[in-house]
């Protein structure tokens, strides 16, 4: 186990911890007495049907997206039972540096999406929640929505999977490939079996500086957009944004979060039939893209909404690419809680 004091309560706010026991994993093996780290809003009504479920994205834990948790927004806790529960080997989960002998650092389990749902439906039978208003994520989170809405479809009211994909497609698993190797060319990395939480500084960097090329859009670095958020230049951007929001966590952590990523395939269970897989769906879907994203491009978000019955595409023009879920430009904000608020209506 290694000590990283970022994955605190300090730093990513409040949340509570479920022992799943030893849990089951889909790709083999078990991870011993798991622990599943959830963060939750409002209050769950008597009849266990007022929840939201809001997972979260690779690199992202319960506190990174909670500003769309708020009285007046569409995730609103005066209405809602909203839970954000944290991916298994996000930091705060049960996770490689956390995790003890013999499945720490390195040796930790291969992790899968279906993992994380399976747990999640786990969490909602622990707190008492009999059904789900709606499921949304973004990127890693929009994964776990879609694998929500197949599997447990009698569960899921409404979905609305943010800048994802069901199946992650040939181009996002080859760039997954590539932040990895960058991140594991630090020599620091040491197999994985670095001894100090920041050791592996440079090759997290080079993988922020990978994010920084594709998580937003050429168009973005043309117009100095960066000057938005009161950066100075774009080397200062890359430092102070890219850098600095990667810099702090581990490295075996979001290994293990990318490996999902690039596995992540609902179509398994049922012959790799994706439209099968879609066509389970129950749930009133709305479908989020961003039009110059590059990560998820509007076409792989419309090829996979096509499948799926009662359901509809909303294309959000930005040039944050990927990465306007964060809400950092106001009008992206205000149009994907649009979008949440009249799914939720309907």
């Amino acid at each position: 186990m290694l000590q990283n004091d970022f994955y605190s309560k300090e730093n990513h706010g409040e949340f509570e911890v479920l022992d799943l026991g030893d849990f089951e994993l889909d790709r083999g093996g078990k991870l011993p007495n798991a622990k599943l780290a959830y963060a939750t809003h409002g209050k769950l009504n008597s009849s266990g049907d007022n929840a939201i479920l809001f997972p979260v994205m690779f690199s992202g834990t319960s506190g990174s997206l909670k500003h769309y948790v708020a009285p007046g927004l569409a995730m609103d806790p005066d209405k809602y039972f909203v839970v954000i529960p944290n991916q298994l080997g996000n930091g705060l989960s049960s996770s490689p540096h956390n995790t003890p002998d013999p499945y720490s650092m390195s040796k930790f389990p291969k992790l899968s999406i279906s993992d994380d749902v399976r747990a999640q439906h786990q969490l909602c039978e622990h707190l008492g929640i009999k059904s789900i208003e709606l499921v949304t994520g973004w990127s890693m989170g929009a994964q776990q929505t879609y694998e929500w809405a197949i599997r447990y479809p009698d569960m899921v009211k409404r979905a609305a999977p943010i800048a994802g994909t069901a199946k992650c497609t040939p181009h996002d698993a080859l760039y997954v490939d590539v932040y990895c190797d960058a991140l594991r060319s630090d020599p620091a990395w040491n197999g994985g079996e670095y001894t100090t939480a920041n050791a592996v500084d440079t090759g997290l960097r080079r993988l922020a500086n990978i994010f920084a090329l594709m998580g937003v859009c050429t168009e973005f670095y043309k117009q100095e957009q960066w000057k938005n958020l009161d950066f100075k230049s774009k080397d200062e951007f890359l430092t102070g944004f890219w850098q600095g929001w990667f810099a702090p966590m581990d490295p075996n952590a979001l290994l293990a979060m990318a490996d999902k990523w690039k596995h992540g395939d609902s179509s398994e269970p049922y012959g790799g039939d994706l439209g099968k897989a879609l066509g389970r769906i129950q749930a009133k879907t709305a479908v989020i893209a961003f039009s110059e994203d590059m990560f998820f491009p509007v076409r792989d978000c419309k090829a996979e909404q096509e499948l799926i019955p009662n359901s509809e595409l909303h294309v959000i023009d930005t040039l944050w690419g990927h990465f306007a879920m964060l809400g950092l430009a106001e009008e992206d904000f205000k149009e994907i809680n649009r979008i949440l608020a009249q799914l939720l209506a309907s």
